[in-house]
């Protein structure tokens, strides 16, 4: 039969959290990768990117406020993180081909998610962003530029809130799937895409927003129009828990998507945390016949893949 075509998508664990953990988190990832693609399947990597675009925001704002220099868009920054990952995770796949005598090539695409800009979540943005603000601050920021909004968070201080539209399209899906036709391992939709939406009063082109797209979700869709046939979500544990961390917790194994989503509706998984891999998930395996979404530890990915680890969700 044909190669299993399989959605990667890396948790934060598998990049460290600056650039030289990155390089060491980046190696260990790659090794498990290539354990995919000796098994014979197609790879398609996206990744997080929470701290990398976190840090290269931080770090705009500071030297905006010493020095001046221009303030940088969410756009932008979300850009900025796609490409020193995608060149992490390229150089890392490249020295690990290099032990084992491989010849694949991967590319990574800077890729754009078109939203609808009607989505409810512009109404109600909830995702924090950037560095942390006095009230004065925050006030004077949104007096300034009333399109940005700000809220007080846990005691901590003022950070500006976007919104996390759903994703709707890949714009460059064309071109991924190019690049798998061709055999390359291709690294796209980091961090979730980067946001846009069609800009009719210039034809209808896209155009950036401030905003940022669920990287689960982000993952399930490109899983969806790439033509995959497994998403495979790699996290920091092997399976999806119930009663997690309770002296009654159950790892699962083998679920339906009913069954996912009667204990998602439950509330038994973190909010921040699996939830948002859960239902990706049952998502995915609703989408088409035959469609499996697997959520498994990112040092055990070769034997998950196996049916050896992991929690399996299908229809």
């Amino acid at each position: 039969g044909k190669p299993d075509r399989i959605v990667v998508a890396l948790g934060g664990n598998a990049l460290g959290n600056n650039p030289v953990e990155q390089i060491e988190a980046v190696s260990n990832t790659a090794h498990a990768l290539l354990g995919l693609i000796e098994q014979g399947n197609e790879i398609i990597i996206t990744h997080g990117n929470g701290p990398q675009v976190g840090m290269i925001q931080n770090a705009f704002a500071a030297a905006h406020d010493a020095i001046g220099t221009p303030e940088m868009p969410l756009p932008e920054c979300g850009a900025m993180s796609q490409g020193y990952i995608g060149y992490h995770l390229q150089q890392g796949i490249g020295r690990e081909m290099h032990k084992r005598y491989k010849r694949w090539h991967a590319a990574t695409v800077v890729t754009q998610i078109e939203c609808d800009p009607d989505d409810p979540a512009f109404k109600n943005p909830t995702k924090p962003i950037g560095p942390f603000y006095t009230e004065e601050q925050a006030k004077e920021f949104m007096a300034e530029d009333p399109s940005k909004v700000f809220v007080e968070d846990s005691g901590r201080g003022w950070r500006r809130v976007v919104a996390s539209p759903d994703p709707k399209k890949i714009v460059e899906a064309d071109s991924i799937l190019n690049l798998l036709d061709n055999e390359f391992i291709v690294i796209a939709c980091g961090g979730g895409g980067i946001p846009v939406v069609r800009d009719y009063e210039n034809k209808g082109c896209y155009k950036g927003i401030p905003a940022v797209i669920d990287k689960d979700l982000g993952g399930e869709l490109l899983a969806e129009d790439c033509d995959a046939d497994v998403l495979f979500l790699l996290t920091a544990v092997e399976h999806v828990a119930i009663n997690f961390g309770k002296p009654n917790q159950e790892e699962l194994e083998d679920l339906t998507a009913d069954e996912a989503e009667r204990l998602a509706d439950e509330g038994q998984f973190g909010k921040g945390s699996m939830e948002p891999k859960v239902r990706a998930a049952i998502k995915f395996a609703r989408s088409r016949k035959g469609r499996t979404c697997i959520i498994g530890a990112l040092d055990k990915a070769a034997e998950t893949m196996a049916g050896l680890s992991g929690t399996r969700i299908h229809e």
